[in-house]
């Protein structure tokens, strides 16, 4: 995956409630995309439903992410999915650390050990970073930090080039209320200063970065050109064909 080609990553989270839905929208999808374009393009939809949209992507230039991996490989574990499961589905990509699994208890213990899985199995990891709210005092950069910070303990250089982060404020997920250009431009210059104090400055422009937190056709061109990221983590504007195809066309 070329560094200088924008990744866009629809993540469905618990959408749509049908196989047969399921069906359509991957099957939609990979008709926006059958052809090579300027961007790489994956979609991450609930495990359930992987096979089916693994099916009806496969002829297309559109990938398969998984939205988790458990941290188990096989055996008694009742209700998770393991990354050798994953593979076997044909599945790229795995969402790591998204906020929405922090919140239900997800440790950065569970994060390094989840994207060292991922890696070691050659699949990319798309870890989420965010913070809840912002200060004015600037203290959620501290927060970013941490989280860069608990990475680069398990991680080498190699390593972490081979990873994707993906930093979506959780104050905008979902919510409608977006960061500004400016802010989006402003935490990747930041992550990357954090990422050269841990490795060195290659290796932190080496690393991909996507935008994630209510990302619609209406503002991804503005967000791309002047934000500094690689590529988007879309949630709801996934499910919906045309506003999906429109964002991949904004960073094309």
């Amino acid at each position: 995956m070329k560094k200088t080609v924008p990744l866009v990553v629809g993540n469905w989270k618990l959408n749509p409630v049908t196989m047969s839905d399921a069906s359509d929208l991957a099957q939609a999808t990979a008709r926006k995309h059958r052809k090579t374009s300027d961007a790489y393009v994956a979609i991450a939809p609930p495990a359930t439903y992987l096979a089916e949209a693994g099916k009806k992507i496969c002829k297309s230039t559109v990938s398969l992410a998984a939205q988790d991996v458990s941290v188990n490989n096989m055996g008694a574990h009742t209700g998770e999915v393991s990354i050798m499961q994953l593979r076997d589905l044909g599945v790229e990509f795995v969402i790591i650390g998204h906020s929405e699994r922090r919140a239900a208890g997800e440790t950065n213990e569970e994060v390094q050990k989840k994207t060292l899985i991922a890696l070691k199995h050659r699949l990319v990891p798309i870890v989420c970073i965010g913070e809840r709210e912002r200060d004015d005092q600037g203290n959620f950069f501290t927060f970013i930090e941490k989280q860069l910070r608990s990475l680069g303990k398990v991680l080498t250089s190699a390593q972490i080039k081979k990873a994707v982060i993906a930093y979506e404020p959780i104050w905008a997920i979902g919510t409608g209320d977006t960061a500004t250009a400016d802010d989006v431009k402003e935490m990747q210059l930041f992550i990357e200063s954090v990422l050269t104090k841990i490795y060195d400055r290659p290796t932190a422009k080496s690393v991909r970065l996507l935008y994630g937190g209510s990302v619609k056709p209406g503002n991804a061109a503005i967000l791309h050109t002047e934000g500094g990221m690689k590529g988007f983590l879309v949630g709801g504007a996934s499910l919906k064909v045309d506003d999906f195809a429109a964002i991949v066309k904004a960073v094309s």
